[in-house]
């Protein structure tokens, strides 16, 4: 999540990007709220705040997923310990499915004491252990979530990820993407050798967006964060008309 000096800025910076490296670097991260984000555990309560009011914003202007409803289903992509399922999505959906590719981390929402009362209520749904790049969603989903975990993959895998989970939204449903936004001043991306990801501009989304024929319905940046860390976007994404 922080701006860290051992990041070069690159025009190709996805080109860096080391899927193996980036497993082993996640399976060294104790399996923690502090760990899943960067030692800056504080900011969990402002961000689940924020995204819990962007989709309250979205359902006020929404026919078929108003706030007066549970959504049916939600996936949380990139899901590590279940941060944001049982902070969030539990509270706005009657069933969660998880992809997260490092089992030690799923082992805490399909084990943990924590998640025991979702999973006895059958709240838990499938729980993926493979990297988005892989994965092939098979359910229908009023909402697609992906914070924190899309610069794991390649432009190219991005794209081809994107056009797979837009077929499998339900009417009116979204793909949210959370991510922190590239600072450098001529606006590449930038790659990060610690944990092999790359940190895009918000040109570089909206041209990604719009290869996978995906429209920007809603966006905003993230309030609240210490100024250390990189500027956060989330956006709401649905299929071309």
């Amino acid at each position: 999540m922080a701006d860290d000096i051992s990041e070069q800025p690159g025009p190709s910076a996805d080109a860096s990007i080391d899927h193996a490296a980036a497993i082993k670097y996640w399976n060294g991260v104790t399996p923690t709220v502090n760990g899943m984000l960067g030692g800056y555990p504080h900011v969990s309560r402002i961000d689940l705040q924020g995204s819990k009011t962007f989709l309250a914003k979205l359902r006020l202007k929404s026919s078929t997923h108003p706030k007066t409803m549970p959504l049916s289903r939600v996936v949380d992509c990139g899901a590590g310990i279940g941060r944001i399922t049982a902070g969030f999505l539990s509270k706005v959906a009657d069933v969660v499915d998880i992809v997260e590719p490092v089992k030690k981390f799923t082992d805490v929402i399909t084990e943990g004491n924590d998640f025991r009362g979702l999973r006895e209520e059958g709240r838990i749904g499938k729980v993926y252990n493979q990297g988005l790049e892989d994965w092939e969603p098979v359910n229908a989903y009023d909402l697609i979530w992906n914070q924190w975990c899309l610069g794991q993959l390649t432009d190219a895998q991005l794209v081809r990820y994107l056009l797979r989970s837009k077929t499998t939204l339900t009417k009116g449903g979204w793909i949210v993407v959370k991510e922190n936004m590239s600072t450098d001043p001529a606006g590449n991306d930038i790659f990060d050798e610690e944990d092999n990801s790359v940190t895009r501009h918000d040109r570089s989304f909206m041209r990604l967006f719009n290869q996978a024929r995906l429209q920007v319905v809603a966006t905003e940046l993230q309030k609240g964060f210490p100024k250390v860390l990189y500027p956060v976007r989330i956006y709401a994404l649905q299929p071309e008309s």
